[in-house]
């Protein structure tokens, strides 16, 4: 069973169109939006059940040019 996970996703000023369109490409994301506040982008990412959550997200999002700060939530159960 995958793991979901949410992750607010800090750009550095006049990325954040070119993060989203990379994020798209690699089509790792269940769900991606744009939003206000401190994090310029919020994406819903099922991590496999056989990887390493933070490895996982090192190794296929946080490489992604212009991204700056990232904010992972975990997820245990569904209601």
């Amino acid at each position: 069973m995958s793991t979901c996970v949410f992750i607010q996703i800090r750009c550095r000023p006049g990325t954040t169109y070119k993060v989203a369109e990379d994020i798209a490409l690699r089509e790792i994301h269940s769900e991606l939006y744009s939003t206000s506040g401190d994090y310029d982008l919020l994406m819903k990412l099922y991590i496999p059940a056989d990887e390493d959550v933070g490895k996982y997200i090192n190794d296929h999002l946080l490489v992604i040019e212009g991204i700056e700060r990232s904010l992972t939530t975990m997820t245990y159960k569904v209601f």
